[in-house]
């Protein structure tokens, strides 16, 4: 794109979807299996900040017959069919925090009462960008990141498996587990965002919960990464 073509930065207060596409063979081909309704909190050439509020309706994935995934065992976990459905997220919010480029996005969770709980990095795809949200796709691995400062790996079992049923090439399982390493890097540093004072933040409170739109899974026509 030129530009004059680039998709405009979103304000604070702004309501966009923050989305993923499946991998399993019958959510394929860039559709949109996860979707979340956030605020934003930021915008700008360093960071895309958003909030997700407690009881926003989301997308998600589940079995076919609407078993929740994980309750599927791993080794038919990502072979079983699929589809979606409409969820209110359960518990307190999550502000998710993104800087162009990287190949993870790094969240925040509290324990009610705003008593913060964890730093949760989310290894995925670097999101692009469109004129209503972020697309990007998760790639299994996660990261930990405790108050203490110490981490550890999570879902490792997971991003194991879905290398065996062909969900994720030798190549790519490598990539990302060199985003985690530098992930990791920028922990054992204490960097932004870890050490930038996010676990502070409070939203606006009179900031409402935004809608899921009916055409939350359409494709855009546009994107641009970011």
């Amino acid at each position: 794109m030129t530009g004059t073509e680039r998709i405009s930065r979103w304000t604070p207060g702004d309501h966009i979807l923050w989305r993923y596409r499946g991998h399993a063979p019958d959510l394929s081909g860039g559709t949109v299996h996860i979707c979340r309704p956030v605020t934003v909190v930021q915008d700008t050439e360093e960071l895309l900040a958003a909030w997700m509020a407690p009881g926003t309706e989301c997308v998600k994935p589940v079995l076919a017959d609407g078993t929740p995934v994980h309750q599927e065992p791993l080794a038919t976990r990502y072979t079983a069919p699929r589809t979606t459905a409409r969820a209110h997220w359960f518990g307190t919010g999550v502000l998710k925090l993104a800087r162009p480029g990287d190949a993870w996005s790094v969240w925040l969770f509290w324990e009610r009462g705003w008593r913060f709980k964890n730093w949760y990095v989310n290894l995925e795809e670097p999101r692009t960008r469109w004129a209503g949200g972020i697309d990007s796709e998760d790639h299994f691995l996660d990261i930990a990141v405790h108050p203490d400062r110490s981490w550890h790996w999570l879902d490792e079992d997971e991003f194991d498996q879905a290398q065996r049923v062909g969900l994720m090439d030798a190549g790519k399982a490598r990539r990302v587990r060199e985003a985690g390493r530098a992930a990791v890097e920028e922990i054992r540093a204490w960097a932004a965002p870890f050490s930038a004072g996010w676990e502070h933040w409070r939203p606006d409170p009179a900031w409402q919960v935004p809608q899921l739109p009916a055409d939350w899974g359409h494709t855009p026509a546009q994107q641009l990464t970011s």
